[in-house]
């Protein structure tokens, strides 16, 4: 079976593009470019839901690594309750131990009361920074996560092919693997030729737009439609 596309977006806009592309989902973000993906508003979540696309949020606290205190888990756990409640069929999470392995009494508390049957679960690109993929593979799979987002370890996807190979030989229908890392549509084919479940990426373009002294860069990313579309396209969409 062919992979399924997730586009990441951060606006309506882009979720928009994405249903019209064919894609099965998004993931739902904020500060993309600058930081790796931030949680984005429950005003966000809820416009992004009413436009028929399944919405997954990224719930992530603060930039940086993925080791978390006691007040960071229960701000994160608070965010995922409040994405689900406004809609969100799956939610995008991620937590380490200090020794870089995956915290399964994080993810314990993150996912308390939240319904594995009704909720999808994603393991974010932590698991690029997993002191053993293998290992990390096995403790997701017996936490309920359904599927993991990674690049194989690599800064880019097509240079983690033969990662990816081993990660979809070793889940062996257990837990999904997406892939996702600096994809372009060129590389599409090779990372599906890989076995995994399914391709992610952004397709983005960098809009100019200054917001003055107090505005920040003055750039900001949008997903491009020429761009999500060819990838359905070479995903056979």
């Amino acid at each position: 079976m062919a992979p399924v596309l997730e586009l990441a977006v951060q606006d309506v806009a882009g979720a928009r593009i994405a249903r019209r592309a064919g894609a099965t989902r998004v993931e739902l973000c904020t500060a993309l470019g600058a930081t790796g993906g931030l949680t984005p508003s429950i005003g966000m979540i809820e416009a992004v839901v009413a436009q028929g696309i399944a919405v997954h949020p990224l719930i992530r606290c603060r930039p940086g690594g993925f080791a978390y205190d006691a007040d960071e888990i229960a701000v994160m756990a608070r965010d995922i309750r409040a994405a689900v409640g406004a809609g969100a069929s799956g939610v995008v999470v991620g937590a380490l131990t200090p020794g870089m392995a995956v915290d399964r009494d994080a993810l314990a508390r993150l996912l308390d009361g939240i319904d594995p049957y009704a909720v999808e679960v994603t393991f974010h690109r932590a698991m690029d920074v997993v002191d053993d993929r293998a290992t990390a593979l096995d403790a997701l799979a017996r936490s309920g996560i359904i599927r993991v987002l990674t690049s194989g370890g690599a800064p880019r996807c097509i240079d983690g092919l033969d990662a990816l190979s081993a990660m979809v030989a070793h889940a062996h229908g257990r837990i999904q693997v997406m892939a996702g890392g600096g994809i372009r549509v060129d590389d599409i084919a090779a990372v599906a030729g890989t076995g995994v479940d399914a391709v992610h990426l952004s397709g983005r373009r960098t809009v100019a737009d200054s917001g003055g002294p107090g505005g920040g860069t003055g750039d900001y990313d949008a997903v491009d439609e020429t761009l999500a579309i060819a990838a359905a396209v070479a995903l056979g969409i």
